[in-house]
């Protein structure tokens, strides 16, 4: 007995507390709070780029927080389980609250509200009333056929010595809730469709996992590719002019799945065409594609936003990039006392071993650049600063992307350029940009050689200025020659015996004076040369350096008569290195003059460029590759089907007002009968009280 009256009360228990589950679960507000915290979400997975290499999101939040923020999946948000799980909750929730609230929502359209009474209808607050001539039965059928005219749908209820006319209009009104709420349930199911649930049920269920090494596409396991029965994917390709592609590749969080296509995408041709700014302003790609099943082969141009449609795929074209330009280069030595250039060739996108210690990635390569020359900033390092510093403060202004100089008119093609990052056999890296052509700047001709040691770092760019051949071949001469301490001797010893000629009478001071000078020169050269140290013991820091042991308040004068004896060795020395040469001595001019300033002052800059060599590229082949966002997207017509019943449900909740009418006419006497009319609607609005007005005037005429 008290089992049973126990089990019961369990039951009973259970029921109200599921009972209340499925009714919070179901009910609006409750679909409000998800929808809110699902758009939250949709902020963070716009503001935060998703699906980048993970090294990325290290440099920019740091190793703390790109933790915390890999544990919440912002990475990736909308493959995240818990929007996928807030997602179906939410489905769940407005499929419940369909179901609950349709029926009552199709009953009251249906109902005529008859139930009402006289006194019900006297406390509406717009009503009226009026005695007709007219006999109660006559009136009613007055009544109907009037709001039959006026657009309402009436009918005739007999009441106890009266008769109601009840009228209704626009009780398609209550579809617009309907196919709004079916609208969010519907566009949901279509993302959730197009999400990548189908790629997490195949690694969870057939054993397919990211590949996160490298290699040749041919060669990776079955493993790691999803096959073409994949139900939705989202993938890219990158094809090279002349190649073809039947795969594409899904990035992972750790790695990347190789997808299957059906068929084989062959890029014929790349087309592009430029602003004067140097933005893309159209680019295209001649394609064909060859059916793996029928042999079919389909001709087409893929634009953007002008998508290839291909037995349920979407081939659209996403961007381009480099596809393996061929590129020949000068390499000039950076350190030892040898000038000697040779040849260097590369791929870009490959690697090339340049010695035992280090490799060429070749990294990037542009055909022209379109930069703003208007502002001629200094380029070079100034004495004490670091090329890190000091290069990136000024040329940042004239150097990068010509779209945020467009409104400048100064703009100018400086000519191609390439990309590449010298890697030692720690694995330590630095990266660098060189252009082919000099670069007119504060009218020198100069040869942009730009460097960073972070990937998020602006290049600082090192300028050496272009000989009489429009070459570097001079400034690098006199680096080598720089390094020779034979030479630098020779040069102390010619700038000694021209500053001062030995004289008659004074020949023994003279001499002296003479070799002291010599000494100082040959000082000089060598405290710039740094004797193969580099860096800050050399060039101007190391001259600074020497200049601090001089008194303070000598420093200055010591420093303009050191520069002097400097430059006047620095001549000298490239004077011997043109002779050790077999080169014919320049004339001592202004714009020589000039240019060995320049030089002097990139010679200095160069002990920080911290490369072992100097890569100019000499000529090339360009191959372009076109990158296509390959799609199967079976949500999409889910969700514009989602999409239509959102603007119906709009349209019927915001144009269609429901109305409704109640006449009580009853019996007066003498034939006579009293008519009170009620209107009621869920949104008062002008439109509803004119109406009113207009029903108020005219139902009450006579016949």
């Amino acid at each position: 007995m008290s089992t049973t009256s126990t089990a019961g009360i369990t039951l009973k228990t259970r029921r109200p507390a599921f009972n209340h589950f499925i009714e919070l679960l179901s009910s609006m507000r409750f679909a409000i709070a998800v929808l809110v915290v699902i758009a939250i979400a949709a902020v963070i997975g716009t503001v935060m780029q998703q699906n980048q290499p993970m090294g990325n999101y290290v440099n920019q939040f740091g190793p703390f927080w790109f933790e915390v923020f890999d544990k919440l999946g912002l990475y990736s948000v909308y493959s995240a389980w818990w929007f996928l799980l807030l997602m179906g909750t939410l489905v769940t929730s407005t499929s419940l609250c369909i179901i609950r609230n349709t029926p009552k929502m199709l009953r009251d359209m249906r109902s005529w509200r008859e139930q009402v009474r006289e006194q019900s209808l006297l406390n509406f607050h717009d009503k009226a009333d009026w005695n007709s001539p007219l006999p109660r039965a006559a009136l009613a059928q007055q009544m109907l056929q009037r709001l039959g005219h006026a657009g309402y749908q009436a009918k005739l209820v007999e009441k106890e010595h009266a008769t109601l006319v009840t009228a209704k209009r626009g009780a398609g009104n209550k579809f617009g809730y309907m196919f709004a709420h079916a609208a969010i349930v519907i566009i949901c199911i279509g993302g959730l469709l197009d999400s990548d649930i189908p790629i997490r049920m195949q690694e969870w269920f057939l054993g397919k996992k990211p590949f996160g090494g490298s290699g040749l596409i041919a060669k990776i396991p079955a493993e790691h590719r999803l096959s073409t029965a994949n139900p939705t994917f989202r993938a890219n390709t990158a094809i090279p002019e002349g190649q073809a592609s039947n795969t594409a590749i899904i990035p992972r969080a750790d790695g990347v799945l190789i997808q299957e296509l059906p068929f084989t995408i062959e890029l014929k041709k790349f087309n592009i065409d430029f602003y004067s700014t140097g933005m893309p302003k159209l680019f295209a790609s001649e394609v064909e594609v060859r059916d793996h099943e029928t042999g079919e082969k389909v001709h087409a141009v893929i634009e953007v936003n002008k998508p290839l449609i291909y037995k349920g795929l979407a081939v659209y074209q996403s961007s381009f990039e480099d596809g393996g330009t061929k590129l020949k280069l000068k390499g000039y030595p950076m350190t030892g006392a040898s000038a000697d250039a040779f040849d260097f060739t590369g791929d870009v996108g490959g690697s090339t071993k340049l010695s035992d210690d280090y490799t060429v990635e070749w990294s990037g390569f542009r055909p022209f650049n379109v930069e703003n020359t208007a502002t001629q900033d200094a380029r070079a390092v100034t004495k004490g600063d670091k090329l890190e510093d000091s290069f990136a403060r000024g040329l940042d202004k004239q150097l990068g992307s010509a779209a945020k100089n467009a409104n400048n008119k100064d703009l100018k093609n400086v000519g191609p350029s390439v990309q590449y990052k010298l890697r030692d056999k720690a694995g330590q890296a630095r990266e660098f940009q060189n252009y082919m052509q000099p670069v007119n700047l504060e009218g020198v001709s100069v040869f942009l050689a730009g460097v960073r040691v972070n990937p998020n770092d602006p290049f600082s760019y090192l300028r050496i200025p272009a000989d009489d051949n429009h070459t570097v071949g001079e400034w690098m001469r006199i680096r080598a020659a720089l390094q020779q301490p034979d030479l630098r001797a020779l040069a102390a010893e010619r700038y000694a015996r021209r500053a001062m000629p030995a004289a008659g009478g004074q020949a023994g001071n003279s001499d002296a004076l003479r070799v002291q000078l010599q000494e100082s020169a040959l000082r000089g050269l060598t405290l710039f040369a740094g004797d193969g140290k580099g860096g800050a013991q050399a060039g101007f820091m190391a001259i600074s350096r020497f200049l601090e042991k001089v008194p303070e308040a000598e420093q200055g004068k010591a420093a303009d008569i050191f520069m002097k004896i400097l430059n006047g060795s620095m001549w000298e020395l490239w004077q011997a290195a043109r002779e050790k040469a077999g080169v014919a001595p320049v004339a001592s001019d202004e714009v020589h003059g000039r240019f060995l300033q320049l030089a002097t002052n990139a010679l200095s800059d160069s002990f920080l460029y911290g490369a072992p060599v100097f890569l100019q590229l000499d000529d090339y082949t360009e191959v372009k590759a076109s990158v296509f966002q390959v799609t199967k997207s079976p949500g999409k017509s889910v969700v514009y089907l989602g999409c239509l019943f959102l603007v119906l449900g709009v349209f019927a909740m915001f144009y269609i007002r429901e109305r409704r009418l109640w006449i009580w006419i009853k019996d007066q006497g003498d034939g006579n009968s009293h008519a009170l009319m009620a209107m009621s609607t869920q949104r008062k609005t002008l439109d509803f009280h004119k109406e009113f007005e207009e029903l108020k005037q005219k139902l009450p005429q006579p016949a």
